[in-house]
């Protein structure tokens, strides 16, 4: 028998099951998968707690990394053996095996470890789409991240450093300032203590920055406006806080003409070439030694409950995994 974690309501992290399941074999399409490392992400809270909904009752996680068991019919490119990793729907990453599309899976190179994948597939994923893709940045460029000592966070100032970027980071607590700026924050701004506008205006010059990227979502939202320069964009790809408030198109334009964009992830690898352009360039700086994945906080899958809490109270540094 297989191992899982499930939900059969929505709540607090007590509402996860650990429990023994059934694992059929592949369809048309799928691949079987022993997972050797499973990925814990804040967007798992989301589909716990209900805000992302599921049809209950559920698994959960989004993120694993494995060698491929079972092939179905009509699947193209993979076999058993293969080491892969995946990022995104459908749920159910939190299992010792589990039968998924294989459509989802990008090979893995030999040289990552599966516990360095399941860190950093999504978040590296995120950081890849966010610096490539969103907003044409360029060596002398300054730009505002805020939770610098996530698990999105340090890998985004490290590939930010590799492009000349400057990062102004903001953290919660004089040791995760440190972690940032070791890792390529050029500067760091303290927010339970700091006014983070009034300190990245006198950092640029009173100009503020041309990008905002904000995964706390209310709580920092309309301080992320203010810290923008005339035409910034604010990108808002995580709500940790609780869901952005409605946009006042007025604000914006009273605050300099201002532009806010909600980005998804599944968006920005849907489509295998760019999924696999976005995987390929990460793959190869972490191979490199360009940038390095932070693996703070590792849990059993039966300590699921623990590690929600743990993740939801922000005591976590880096990225945080399930080992199999």
């Amino acid at each position: 028998m297989a191992e899982a974690v499930r939900y059969y309501e929505t709540g607090a992290p007590d509402v996860l099951r650990y429990e023994a399941i059934e694992v059929g074999e592949p369809g048309a399409g799928e691949v079987r998968i022993r997972h050797q490392a499973v990925g814990l992400n804040f967007a798992d809270t989301y589909f716990r707690t209900g805000f992302y909904p599921a049809s209950l009752p559920a698994g959960i996680g989004v993120e694993g990394a494995g060698v491929i068991e079972g092939i179905g019919p009509g699947v193209a490119g993979f076999a058993v053996g293969d080491r892969v990793t995946y990022t995104g729907s459908p749920l159910g990453a939190y299992s010792t095996e589990r039968v998924m599309p294989a459509n989802s899976l990008i090979k893995l190179p030999n040289q990552i470890p599966f516990e360095t994948a399941a860190a950093m597939t999504m978040r590296g994923l995120t950081a890849s789409y966010l610096l490539r893709r969103i907003h044409p940045l360029g060596p002398g460029d300054t730009v505002v991240l805020h939770a610098a000592a996530g698990g999105v966070g340090l890998i985004f100032v490290q590939w930010a450093r590799l492009l000349g970027i400057d990062v102004i980071g903001t953290v919660s607590t004089d040791e995760k300032a440190e972690i940032a700026r070791a890792h390529g924050c050029t500067h760091t701004i303290v927010y339970t203590r700091e006014d983070v506008p009034s300190r990245v205006r006198e950092l640029t010059g009173g100009s503020g920055v041309p990008v905002v990227y904000d995964s706390i979502g209310q709580n920092t939202y309309h301080s992320s406006l203010d810290c923008l320069s005339r035409r910034g964009l604010l990108v808002c790809f995580g709500t940790s806080s609780g869901p952005i408030p409605p946009i006042d198109a007025m604000e914006l334009a009273v605050k300099g003409s201002l532009f806010v964009t909600r980005p998804a992830l599944a968006d920005y690898i849907a489509e295998p070439k760019e999924r696999a352009a976005l995987a390929g360039e990460l793959f190869g700086h972490v191979v490199e030694g360009r940038i390095t994945v932070e693996i703070n906080q590792r849990y059993d899958l039966a300590d699921a409950v623990q590690a929600h809490s743990d993740l939801e109270s922000g005591r976590s540094i880096g990225s945080s995994v399930f080992c199999l």
